[in-house]
């Protein structure tokens, strides 16, 4: 069901459905592509109209973060984390191909090792990371439609930037699903360490990330201009 809060839309889903919606596209020889608005995502919506129109305009717009449900007007929570391990997954039985996109330092590369030693059976079309600063390898890559085939393709370059992206890539992407992922490599690569379960059936995952990465306090900023927003709205 869709639903908006400071004019963003949100697909009020749960994995189940998720999952459900994924698998209905790659059965298909369509393109579609898959945003996980966060209240950070939302308040930079605010001040930016093109990547308001490309969160309103997802083909899948999941409600990533317990903040959502501070609005009330969302009753689930589907990470953009966890939905992409479901895919990874699932994607062994579904007999699909996943690529990876972005990130720094290898992550890319150290997280498809990671993810194949807990799915053996997963099917790599590739992992390619530092596209920002290894010059030989932009080029390479340069136009969207020299990438390999994929069946899922994710894609780390932090948010609005991957979404503006996929959405200026993807008529070119031989891809059917694209999904921006954020930091997911990191937590799949183990270079940063992921709230325990409990914790994040709390709601509290952005305490521990702040705990652990305390350069995130500015960001954190934006969660008190959502909150104040949401109680005005």
């Amino acid at each position: 069901m869709k639903k908006y809060i400071l004019g963003v839309k949100i697909d009020d889903v749960n994995m189940e459905e998720a999952l459900e919606t994924v698998h209905h596209w790659l059965q298909k020889s369509t393109k579609k592509y898959i945003v996980t608005p966060n209240p950070e995502f939302i308040m930079t919506a605010q001040k930016d109209p093109e990547f308001k129109k490309i969160l309103n305009d997802a083909d899948l717009s999941i409600p990533d973060g317990e903040g959502l449900k501070l609005s009330g007007k969302i009753k689930n929570t589907v990470t953009g984390v966890d939905l992409m391990e479901k895919l990874v997954e699932k994607s062994v039985d579904w007999g699909f191909a996943v690529g990876l996109l972005g990130g720094m330092d290898g992550v890319a590369e150290k997280a498809v090792e990671c993810l194949q030693k807990k799915y053996p059976k997963i099917k790599i079309s590739f992992a390619i990371s530092d596209l920002t600063t290894n010059y030989p390898l932009r080029q390479s890559y340069s136009e969207a439609s020299q990438l390999p085939t994929t069946d899922l393709l994710f894609v780390a370059l932090g948010h609005s930037k991957q979404e503006k992206w996929i959405v200026q890539n993807l008529p070119k992407l031989k891809v059917k699903v694209a999904m921006g992922v954020g930091g997911a490599f990191d937590y799949f690569s183990g270079k940063v360490p992921r709230a325990p379960k409990w914790i994040r059936d709390l709601g509290f995952e952005w305490l521990f990330r702040l705990m652990i990465q305390p350069w995130r306090i500015k960001r954190q900023i934006s969660l008190v201009k959502y909150l104040w927003l949401v109680m005005l709205s």
